[in-house]
């Protein structure tokens, strides 16, 4: 849908209706100016542009908790796994 500055203005209410179910592009001295958007695809836009590899979150993840990796390495090398005595029927 392509609407005015004005008439967005005078019926946002419909416009924003509108914009939940496809984009509305605001028209302004001739040419696009503004689109309104749902909220869900906004929210999907957003992770769209956050999509990272696998290794990049490998990466982050291992950064953000190399504390706590360090801390269950050392653990395990003392008293090794807490299910070693686990005996399988």
């Amino acid at each position: 849908m392509q609407v005015t500055a004005t008439q967005a203005k005078n019926r946002f209410g419909a416009i924003c209706a509108q914009a939940k179910i496809e984009p509305v592009f605001v028209e302004k001295d001739g040419r696009i100016d503004t689109v309104i958007l749902s909220a869900r695809q906004f929210s999907e836009l957003q992770a769209a542009n956050r999509i990272e590899t696998l290794s990049q979150r490998k990466a982050q993840f291992e950064q953000s908790h190399s504390a706590w990796i360090a801390e269950q390495n050392q653990r395990f090398e003392a008293h090794g796994l807490w299910c070693d005595d686990i005996r399988v029927w």
